[in-house]
């Protein structure tokens, strides 16, 4: 059975790298699913390579996609090095918006801060924040990283602005509409973009 390494989301190409997270989110498809996402199994045999990332990629017909967007059954960052390898390829062959869905947690991963790295080969990151303190976010997310892990994101938010043309942080709409507010203002504080996006992938 061939295993799902890119997928489409209307006009977006999906990467799909890892299965691997630091987070095990209360309401995260992983913990209610067969693996099967928009019709598709996105559960991986083994983590593909860079360059059988990159060959998958090149089977699809790339001019239909406005952007591609690190995005799966798992935390893309898990795998940084590789990721930016990808990213490398990618802005060398083709002139397309790169975007990173993530936990924002890239640097707890890494030990070390990794946000220089990413300059001028991500275009957008996306953080999903989804709540608005500490405890909330762990009772939500029980990442690997504790209560450490609010921190952490915020602190990956801030220095990704840096070297990332646009940042935003999400929420899902499994929130209560004054804990949304509250993350708004998490946002705003920040400087950073904000979107509530419907419980899907």
């Amino acid at each position: 059975m061939s295993m799902t390494i890119t997928y489409e989301v209307e006009n977006s190409l999906y990467l799909n790298i890892t299965n691997r997270c630091s987070n095990n989110c209360t309401f995260c498809v992983r913990n209610n699913s067969d693996g099967v996402v928009v019709g598709l199994n996105l559960w991986l045999e083994k983590e593909p390579t860079v360059d059988e990332v990159f060959e998958d990629i090149q089977k699809r017909e790339i001019s239909k996609y406005k952007e591609f967007v690190f995005c799966g059954y798992g935390e893309p960052m898990m795998r940084t090095y590789d990721l930016i390898e990808i990213c490398k390829k990618l802005k060398d062959k083709y002139n397309i918006p790169i975007r990173i869905n993530t936990n924002g947690q890239a640097n707890l991963i890494n030990e070390k801060d990794i946000t220089p790295l990413l300059e001028g080969w991500v275009d957008l990151i996306s953080i999903s924040l989804n709540a608005k303190d500490k405890q909330e976010y762990q009772a939500l997310c029980l990442s690997d990283f504790g209560e450490t892990a609010f921190a952490g994101m915020l602190d990956f938010a801030a220095k990704c602005k840096k070297y990332i043309p646009k940042i935003v942080f999400s929420v899902v709409d499994l929130i209560s509409r004054e804990d949304i507010q509250e993350c708004r203002r998490i946002a705003d504080g920040l400087g950073v973009d904000f979107r509530v996006r419907h419980f899907a992938i």
